[in-house]
């Protein structure tokens, strides 16, 4: 099952089936896809932070279960047009992963679809795909190399081979490794800091990173100028920009 609660503007998300490592049902992708349309709609929230029950973050996706579900699970919006990728939707808006256990297969592909990850000192990560017999479906060969270069990636999909917390953060896989009883707290706090921000400029900026992050053409940096100028031009207000730097200051020297 999927279980949800909400802390303010932060809305938390919990993989809650813990008796089989919170692997994946077609009945939990559903959930899981109606929950997030059901927070994109609700203008007091502003983040997402999706986990797992303990002990796992995500074993994958339940194949038996996706035996008997798979059309479901793959368009489970077909009669009204809508198409969704298998085993990880995800809410428009900011998404942060904080991964408490193990994160294997179509769980690690769950984990790479947030904008980014913080983990547990227990976290571990594996992408079982060849072992399985199955080839992945949700980015994991796109996303997987850009956060952690191509023969890291080729490392973990040929041998299958786990991947503790500390070398995901050494190669880059996630953000920051915290005790595990501070995991959420850490995550929380991170997503309040984004919900402090003005939506219209995290979903552009997200929009920019979509978009521009893994260009490498010699026009990307001029498509990134001509970006902001549009919106600079629709949203620049001298005195609001002076507040807001000052407030940035001030929370500046705060955490120091």
């Amino acid at each position: 099952m999927i279980t949800t609660e909400t802390d303010g503007p932060v809305a938390v998300v919990i993989l809650d089936r813990p008796e089989a490592r919170n692997a994946l049902t077609g009945a939990m992708v559903r959930s899981m896809s109606e929950a997030y349309a059901g927070f994109d709609a609700d203008d007091a929230v502003r983040v997402v932070v999706l986990t797992g029950r303990d002990p796992a973050f995500c074993a994958g996706l339940d194949l038996t279960d996706l035996a008997r579900t798979y059309d479901q699970v793959a368009d489970p919006d077909a009669s009204r047009g809508e198409h969704r990728p298998v085993g990880f939707p995800r809410p428009d808006k900011p998404l942060i992963g904080a991964v408490n256990g193990p994160a294997v297969t179509g769980g690690l592909e769950l984990a790479l679809g947030c904008d980014f990850l913080i983990a547990s000192e227990r976290a571990t990560f594996a992408d079982t795909h060849a072992r399985v017999g199955v080839m992945p479906a949700g980015g994991l060969t796109i996303r997987l190399p850009q956060l952690i270069g191509i023969n890291r990636a080729r490392q973990m999909s040929l041998t299958g081979d786990f991947v503790d917390a500390g070398r995901a953060g050494a190669w880059g896989l996630v953000n920051e490794v915290v005790p595990h009883a501070s995991l959420l707290g850490r995550a929380l706090a991170l997503a309040r800091a984004v919900a402090e921000i003005d939506p219209a400029a995290v979903s552009e900026i997200r929009s920019m990173y979509a978009a521009l992050a893994f260009r490498y053409d010699d026009e990307a940096g001029a498509d990134e100028a001509r970006w902001s100028r549009r919106w600079m031009r629709g949203h620049f207000d001298a005195e609001a920009l002076a507040a807001r730097r000052s407030g940035i200051i001030e929370r500046g020297s705060a955490q120091q």
